[in-house]
């Protein structure tokens, strides 16, 4: 293990354009290689927005109550956020590009069966096992992104978050076209589309199969199943929860799920103190700016994914017209995306990585009440404009600013729990934008989803997620190769 911090060195900040750390001639050059990762990921989140426009269609077609159909957006989001600490871990003795191809097939094979599937709880189980493909999928992305040079990196990842963003807010427009002329199964079945795509990016297989970790020995290479298995009953009960009410889930069976979940929190807590080295190890929670650092990409990812789940609905209620009407609407929203991805690197040139989030996150909690507050089609794109970027930005600030936070031997281990953490924040938001509609009016329960935010925020201020280390004098991590 590498030497973690030295007493009386000051906070890091991402350092500022004018002294650039020298990299290799055969370096991966970022844009390129963020373009083959950001086309990548295109397919996986697509499938996050897409079959929100579809669910009244599922509904009629599998007679089911229309509540029920949410579990089809939940099952993706959690199994992808479980995946993701999973596939770390398997970073550990998989190459990037191993687990990139084993997730895609997953992500193609569980989507191809929900298109398939004959009643709800096959398509739910086929989401389940996308979800998993999408989250494994996604951390090797980043694995890929994050070994760059620090520069390198954060155009690759600027990019990445740009693609991740456009094709999340185009979802509803993607998904109300193909529902209309081809029908829900296709909709469905959209992610498998990620399998040519993976063909078209072997030529960047070289850049694909290097691998930023030193976690090659001991424990770290040994899967903790005790420590998965309370994490997921854990985001499984919360997400859970926050769902009972918009699906009816009985009184008991919600109780028990509780229950279920307190058991797990305290098992998760137990697990951590007496197994360092277990599925969450104590010592990368543990390092500074590495909680608040996940925290405000979950409040984040939670606002922007709760004002798209309700954005099309509000923009039909507005002008009247259909779902493919309302994506229409919402792709200069999307478009924003593309803007924030290339404004990013310039920010983070000029501010410590606490200030760049903060204003993100201050971003986000005026895009959700401005969608809670105002009426009309025109806030509506504006505030989702605005989480847009917020989504987009903090992706690429936090998951660049993931490395530098723990030893290099921890990095994959970081960067997974880090995308857990935002990908059940995404979860998050619309389970309880959804869960608290039936409770109060929608315009109420956006303006309560964007205290979610509003704690980023103040995470920034106060806790500041910037390393507290310099970057080891390794001669490799100057030279842009693995630490």
């Amino acid at each position: 293990m590498s030497q973690r911090t030295r007493q009386g060195t000051p906070p890091q900040t991402i350092p500022s354009g004018g002294a650039p750390a020298p990299e290799r001639a055969d370096a991966p050059d970022g844009r390129r290689l963020g373009l083959t990762l950001g086309m990548l990921v295109l397919p996986m989140y697509v499938a996050l927005g897409a079959p929100s426009v579809a669910l009244p269609a599922i509904g009629r077609a599998l007679a089911v109550p229309f509540g029920a159909t949410a579990w089809i957006l939940a099952a993706w989001s959690l199994t992808s956020a479980l995946a993701m600490p999973v596939a770390g871990r398997l970073l550990v003795r998989w190459s990037p590009f191993q687990v990139l191809v084993a997730g895609v097939v997953t992500l193609a094979a569980g989507s191809a069966l929900a298109g398939a599937g004959p009643t709800l709880s096959v398509v739910i189980v086929g989401r389940l096992i996308g979800g998993a493909g999408a989250g494994a999928t996604v951390i090797a992305v980043f694995a890929v992104a994050t070994a760059l040079p620090r520069r390198q990196r954060i155009r690759a990842l600027g990019i990445i978050a740009a693609a991740s963003a456009t094709a999340s807010g185009c979802g509803t427009l993607l998904g109300g076209a193909v529902t209309a002329w081809l029908g829900w199964r296709a909709v469905l079945a959209i992610p498998v589309l990620a399998l040519p795509l993976l063909l078209a990016a072997l030529p960047s297989r070289r850049a694909l199969t290097r691998s930023g970790s030193g976690e090659r020995n001991g424990s770290t290479g040994r899967l903790d199943i005790v420590g998965a298995a309370v994490l997921s009953v854990l985001a499984g009960s919360l997400i859970t929860l926050l769902q009972a009410h918009s699906v009816g889930l009985p009184a008991p069976v919600t109780l028990v799920v509780a229950a279920a979940g307190a058991l797990a929190a305290v098992g998760l807590w137990w697990r951590v103190r007496s197994t360092p080295d277990g599925f969450v190890p104590r010592r990368v929670i543990a390092s500074r700016g590495f909680l608040a650092a996940g925290l405000i990409g979950g409040t984040v990812f939670a606002g922007y994914y709760g004002v798209l789940f309700r954005a099309p609905s509000l923009i039909e209620q507005a002008t009247g017209g259909g779902p493919l009407e309302a994506g229409v609407l919402l792709v200069p929203a999307a478009a924003c995306s593309v803007l924030a991805g290339r404004l990013v690197g310039t920010l983070t040139d000029r501010f410590a990585g606490w200030q760049v989030s903060a204003g993100l996150a201050a971003l986000t909690v005026v895009g959700v009440l401005v969608v809670a507050i105002f009426t009309g089609p025109i806030p509506v794109v504006v505030g989702t404009a605005s989480t847009v970027c917020g989504f987009a930005g903090a992706q690429a600030v936090l998951v660049s600013l993931a490395p530098d936070l723990v030893a290099a031997d921890d990095r994959d281990t970081a960067q997974s729990l880090l995308n857990f953490m935002n990908a059940l924040g995404g979860g998050i938001g619309p389970a309880a934008v959804a869960g608290l509609s039936g409770i109060v009016p929608v315009p109420v329960a956006l303006a309560a989803l964007a205290a979610l935010p509003l704690a980023g925020l103040v995470l920034s201020l106060t806790r500041r997620p910037t390393a507290d280390r310099r970057p080891d004098p390794d001669p490799d991590a100057t030279r842009g190769s693995p630490r």
